[in-house]
Formats: C-alpha cells, sequence, structure tokens
C-alpha cells in the first residue's frame, strides 16, 4: 500500500525508525510527506535522504503558512523545485477554517503553484478546508480556479477529502484522484454515501499523519501503519475484498508518479 499523505517529519514522530518499521510490517511499501513551509524542508528532505526508496518528498507551501512572507516562501519552493525531482508538488490549496486574514495571499500562492505545476507536469495534492462556520465553501473555490485557469496538465489528489457526491464527481472531472483518509472511519464523516458510488479507480489512500487517526485510534497519533483500517473501512463500504482496495489503489498512485 501507499500511503499518499503523510507529515511523518513531525516532531510528533520522536521514533521514526520504529514508526517506518511498523508501517512496512503492516503493507505500507511507500509513504508520500507533502511539504508545508521553508521551516519543514529539513526535516522532511532527512527522510527523503534516509529512506529515498519508501518516503517520498513533496514541494509546496501549504495555505495554512500563507501570510506576510508569501514572496520569500514561494521563492523557496521554486528553487527546490529547480534542483530536486521531486514527483509532487504540495500541499498547496486554500484553507478558511481558522482564519480569513490571508484569503487574497492564498489565492496567489495556489496560483503559482498551480502554474508551476502546469509548466513542469507535476501531479498535484491540493488543501481544501472550508470555513468553521460554512460560509466559504473551499474546495468549490478551488475547484473554481483550476478551472477557470484552464491550465494543461493538472491532475493529482484532492487531500483529505470529505465533499459529497457531487463535489466528488467535480473533482474526478477535472482530473482529480480523491484522498481518502481517517474521517472515512468516522461515525458522522459523511462518506458513508459518498465512497460506496465512486469507482475505485478514483481513490488513493492517506492518514496525514500525525492528524486524523481513524477509528478506534480516533484523537491520538495517527502513523502510516493505520492506513489498512482506512483500506478495510472503503472495503466496507464497497462490500469488495481488501485485496482489491489496497492493489487498485496503489496502483492508482503510481499511475500518478508515472506521469
Amino acid at each position: 500500500m501507499i500511503d499518499t499523505h503523510a507529515h511523518i517529519y513531525d516532531s510528533q514522530f520522536d521514533d521514526k525508525p520504529a514508526m517506518l518499521a511498523t508501517a512496512e510490517e503492516h503493507g505500507i511499501s511507500q509513504i508520500w510527506m507533502p511539504n508545508c513551509a521553508a521551516e519543514t524542508i529539513d526535516a522532511m528532505m532527512a527522510l527523503a535522504d534516509r529512506y529515498p526508496a519508501s518516503c517520498l518528498p513533496m514541494m509546496g507551501l501549504h495555505p495554512c503558512y500563507v501570510g506576510e512572507t508569501v514572496e520569500t516562501e514561494l521563492a523557496t519552493v521554486e528553487s527546490w523545485l529547480n534542483r530536486y525531482p521531486f514527483p509532487f508538488i504540495g500541499e498547496i490549496g486554500l484553507d478558511f477554517y481558522w482564519d480569513l486574514t490571508h484569503i487574497d495571499r492564498q489565492f496567489e500562492a495556489f496560483t503559482v503553484q498551480l502554474q508551476w505545476a502546469s509548466q513542469r507536469n507535476l501531479p498535484i495534492s491540493i488543501h481544501s478546508r472550508s470555513a468553521k462556520d460554512g460560509s466559504r465553501n473551499a474546495f468549490a473555490e478551488a475547484a473554481d480556479l483550476i478551472e477557470k485557469l484552464a491550465l494543461p496538465n493538472l491532475t493529482g489528489i484532492f487531500h483529505c477529502f470529505v465533499g459529497t457526491l457531487d463535489e466528488a464527481h467535480r473533482a474526478i472531472q477535472l482530473g482529480f484522484k480523491l484522498g481518502i483518509g481517517g474521517v472515512s472511519t468516522f461515525k458522522n464523516g459523511g462518506l458513508d454515501s459518498v465512497i460506496p458510488q465512486i469507482g475505485l479507480e478514483h481513490l488513493v489512500l492517506e492518514t496525514d499523519a500525525p492528524y486524523l487517526a481513524p477509528v478506534p485510534f480516533r484523537g491520538k497519533r495517527n502513523e502510516p501503519a493505520y492506513l489498512k483500517l482506512i483500506a478495510q473501512r472503503v472495503a466496507d463500504l464497497k462490500q469488495i475484498p481488501l485485496e482489491q482496495i489496497t492493489g487498485q489503489t496503489t496502483q492508482n498512485a503510481r499511475q500518478l508518479l508515472a506521469r
């Protein structure tokens, strides 16, 4: 299996070798690491250098890290893209959950990074978290921007997809996979009515470790070893064998890397 989104360079993982060994024991062959900002690059690249076959780094500026220094942050991202063969740009996107102060800068950063992805023919990992009060839908606004720009070669993953069936279809029509994580195991996560109606060829699996641990570990530190719990939930919802889920989602992930 491939964990397509995990922040395993995070300081919560003070047991990285043991954590990675456990992941391997649970059938995780690769872990894709999304970058957040300049401050997370060193830790991420240290893991990529130590475990080049299993820990794949992405490069991008996370919307929650967009602020008054956005130009400097983007320059750092571009510099790294110019000197290292990253397989993905991410995670990038829009986040309206806590703070709307830098919305304009978020759109600017997202647009620039979408353009880089198109120019470099790299897939992207999109973060889209809506306003807590429901006043702004980050998925819809991200999709609107992608449609408006109409850039060639754009594909990738809508990370931590928790949207409606209509939103799932829209993401697929735009050429993206849906990243299914721990929320799929939550009682009120909302995906139990969506996943059964989406073709398996459109799904990839992720943990978003150390966040959003699946049941029965909800509220605790998440880690890649728990990916099989998410795969089992998808298998249960779709009423097909677990092996079919793990095989097809791994193939879907590899197809993105093989562009």
